[in-house]
């Protein structure tokens, strides 16, 4: 996160501000910035909605919301302070005249504020009507200011590298790029920053990083929830899309990339875009040999009955939707040559854990090796959540009179550094706001990702996976991905 600097004025507008994304995370970022005092001293929040409604039905609304959602506790004067730079705004996304006096309420605004302010939009709505919205922003030069003016898009960027193209020629119409924010909450998470400072700001392990010292690397992100009711978005999209195709080869990136040479937002950007290129591209017939799918079956979850994904209401009964994907992915570039990338996700999993595994190689010869003790691998763990430390597992002589070692672990541990740290969304919400793009995805950095899920997208769409489901709700996953990691000696961490 930037250190504290002066915001200028600045009015942003949500569109979907009653949605469930609006509730849940963007009006508890936003008033969790305000309650540290990271919002701008003059600024305005102008949520949209279709429905009739006044701002102080609306203002009840979000109060009610910030009590359930909020990390910070809603106190009456906070609340207050807060709840006076709401306003609730009627709008028909598809309305040429909505637009006109949207125009003319941030008009309003910048007279209160003696200035023209910055203006930040944040599209919380579906993605078949960005087209529509950013062609009447174009029409009502609501948007024009490419320095001040800034709109941030969530995730799903298009659905494949065609969609996503097309999607980003349709925004430069009517935006400059550094005006796009594409926003993955992942960058955002206190552990995932921590990789930037804890590779380059240490000389003990950037020495390290690299194919000499390193057997493998792992990234898993699992989930003990299902599909919940979010059955229609997800039988259109699958485990790689949602979460492969963006979250984990943006983690990826941030594991692989070489050393910026400075933190400008271009710099870092241009080295994630470097390893993106540099992921070997798998061809169709090597699809099966490099990447698995799943689909989650029967099973218990702490000891309570999970029903299958293909019983769950809106999934087809056939449904060919993989809810666990796992991929071995290699870097053709000097530092990582023939060095595995593991990655995996999957729903109805065992637990809830998200984590990178820096498996560094055995030693050529050791002193210890005929000795009594079994030695275990070097490993460097990084979890990002539910819990966010960083853990280093080495051997040690155990106490006592003989020479025997075991493992240990030497933990840092974010939560026991600073209790109640910021959520993801907080932290975009202020780098957008402070227009820092460094944790915003670039137009290319979307469209080589897209191109590295290519040909494994195009595969699993085709065939029918007759093993469906092949996991049980609960469990680890498929048996294959077990076999994906053992065909070189590894295993899932």
């Amino acid at each position: 996160m930037s250190e504290k600097e002066t915001l200028t004025p600045t009015t942003i507008v949500i569109f979907g501000a009653t949605g469930d994304l609006a509730k849940r995370k963007l009006f508890p970022a936003f008033y969790n910035l305000f309650i540290d005092d990271r919002m701008p001293k003059d600024f305005n929040i102008i949520a949209l909605g279709r429905a009739e409604n006044d701002d102080e039905n609306f203002r009840n609304y979000i109060k009610e919301n910030l009590e359930n959602f909020s990390r910070k506790k809603v106190t009456s004067e906070d609340w207050e302070a807060f709840q006076s730079h709401i306003v609730y705004f009627r709008h028909q996304l598809d309305e040429v005249n909505s637009y006109k006096a949207l125009n003319q309420k941030l008009e309003d605004f910048d007279k209160v504020y003696e200035t023209r302010a910055n203006r930040l939009f944040y599209l919380s709505i579906a993605p078949n009507f960005v087209s529509a919205i950013s062609g009447h922003m174009k029409n009502a030069s609501i948007a024009s200011d490419p320095k001040k003016d800034r709109i941030i898009i969530e995730k799903p960027f298009g659905h494949d590298k065609a969609s996503a193209i097309e999607l980003n020629n349709l925004l430069s119409q009517t935006f400059e790029e550094e005006q796009i924010y594409r926003i993955d909450h992942y960058l955002g998470k206190e552990t995932v920053q921590n990789i930037l400072a804890f590779r380059f700001g240490n000389s003990i392990f950037e020495p390290l990083w690299n194919h000499r010292h390193i057997e493998s690397i792992q990234i898993t992100v699992a989930e003990e929830v299902g599909v919940e009711t979010r059955a229609a978005f997800y039988e259109q999209t699958g485990a790689l899309r949602d979460m492969i195709q963006n979250h984990l080869l943006q983690i990826l990136c941030m594991v692989s990339m070489e050393a910026p040479a400075s933190l400008e937002s271009s710099e870092i950007r241009d080295k994630k875009v470097d390893v993106l290129k540099s992921i070997r591209r798998i061809t169709p017939e090597k699809v099966d040999h490099y990447a698995v799918r799943g689909q989650y079956g029967k099973g218990k979850i702490n000891g309570v009955d999970a029903k299958a994904y293909r019983e769950e209401e809106g999934v087809a009964s056939d449904s060919n939707t993989e809810t666990f994907a796992a991929i071995k992915f290699y870097l053709d570039n000097e530092r990582w040559q023939n060095t595995p990338f593991y990655v995996r996700t999957g729903k109805k999993m065992k637990e809830k854990h998200s984590y990178i595994t820096i498996q560094f190689k055995e030693l050529p010869h050791s002193t210890f090796s005929d000795g009594p003790s079994q030695l275990s691998a070097n490993r460097l763990i990084i979890n990002i959540q539910p819990s966010m430390d960083i853990r280093l597992q080495f051997m040690s002589k155990k106490p006592g009179l003989s020479l025997e070692l075991k493992p240990v672990e030497m933990v840092f541990n974010d939560f026991a550094c600073q209790e109640n740290s910021p959520e993801a969304y907080e932290t975009l919400l202020l780098e957008a706001l402070l227009g820092d793009l460094t944790l915003f995805m670039r137009s290319d950095q979307v469209e080589e990702a897209w191109d590295v899920m290519k040909t494994i997208q195009e595969t699993w769409q085709s065939r029918k996976d007759a093993s469906f489901p092949n996991y049980k709700a609960g469990s680890w996953g498929p048996e294959e991905s077990n076999a994906l990691v053992e065909r070189q000696g590894h295993k899932w961490v």
